[in-house]
C-alpha cells in the first residue's frame, strides 16, 4: 500500500503529462530567483543553494552513487539511471519543448520540482494573485509531507528515515508577511 501511495503522489505532483496538457514549460532557477532572492521576499535562493536539494544532481556524479546504482543492478552510471534521476533532477525525461532555454537539469531539485513549471506564473502580476498563479500552474502544497515522501522514502537506497518537521525547518521558504 505504501508504494501505491508513493506512486500516486509522484504521479500527481511530478508527472510531466500532467503539465504538458496545459502547455506549461519549465523556465529554470534563474527565472525564479529574479524575484525570490531578497530577504524581503524570503531569501529563497540562498535557502535553496545551501540545501542538499541544490546539490542532488551533483551527488549522482560520484563514485559512491555509481556503486549504489551498480549494487541495485543498474548497468548505467547513476547520472544516467532513471531510478536515480527521478528524485535527483527535474526535466531529465521531458521533451525539449517543455524546457525553456535557461532551464538546467543540473540544478537538481529546484523551484519547479515542487512548484511546477513556471512559464505561465512567473510574471510578477500573476504571482501577486495567488489564485491566478495557481490557475497558471503554480503548485502550492497543502500537504507538504505527503509530497516530500515521494522521494524521501524507503525506496531510496540511502534512506535512513525521514523526519519531516526537522527537514522542513531546513528548507522552508515562505514569503514574509509585510
Amino acid at each position: 500500500m505504501r508504494h501505491l501511495v508513493i506512486f500516486l503522489i509522484t504521479f500527481l505532483f511530478i508527472s510531466p503529462d500532467l503539465f504538458s496538457q496545459n502547455n506549461f514549460t519549465y523556465v529554470g532557477v534563474d527565472q525564479c530567483v529574479m524575484c525570490h532572492k531578497t530577504e524581503k521576499q524570503g531569501s529563497q535562493l540562498s535557502i535553496w543553494k545551501n540545501s542538499k536539494h541544490s546539490k542532488a544532481y551533483e551527488t549522482l556524479k560520484t563514485d559512491k552513487a555509481n556503486q549504489i546504482a551498480k549494487e541495485k543492478g543498474f548497468t548505467t552510471p547513476a547520472i544516467e539511471t532513471e531510478d536515480c534521476l527521478k528524485c535527483h533532477a527535474t526535466g531529465y525525461n521531458l521533451d525539449k519543448a517543455m524546457l525553456g532555454n535557461k532551464f538546467k537539469v543540473e540544478d537538481g531539485v529546484q523551484c519547479e520540482t515542487c512548484h511546477g513549471p513556471g512559464s505561465a506564473y512567473k510574471d510578477m502580476k500573476v504571482m501577486k494573485d495567488k489564485a491566478l498563479a495557481i490557475k497558471n500552474g503554480l503548485i502550492v502544497h497543502e500537504e507538504k509531507e505527503k509530497f516530500c515522501i515521494g522521494c524521501h522514502n524507503a525506496e531510496s537506497p540511502t534512506y535512513t528515515g525521514f523526519e519531516f518537521e526537522e527537514s522542513w525547518e531546513k528548507i522552508k521558504h515562505n514569503v514574509p508577511k509585510n
